[in-house]
């Protein structure tokens, strides 16, 4: 059994594809994240995360700008994705 790490998507750099796992925040902030094609086990493709510039990510080919608040609540995981 392998673990798997998970950290905030907001330390993920430029270029990094990760894996959904969980969102820590409430219902509002889900259903508006999941709205948006963030869900469970969703692959993520990080492709800005320059501060203080916007910080924008590729979800099932579509680019998606969120704040770096929403981004820190949004836990992923890294292993085996390139």
């Amino acid at each position: 059994m392998t673990h798997k790490t998970t950290i905030s998507l907001s330390m993920v750099g430029p270029g990094r594809r990760v894996r959904l796992a969980s969102i820590d925040a409430g219902e509002e902030l889900r259903s508006r994240l999941a709205a948006m094609g963030m869900v469970r086990n969703v692959e993520i493709l990080v492709v800005s995360n320059s501060c203080p510039g916007p910080f924008v990510v590729n979800v099932k080919g579509t680019k998606i700008a969120i704040g770096r608040g929403m981004a820190q609540k949004v836990m992923v995981e890294q292993d085996g994705i390139r």
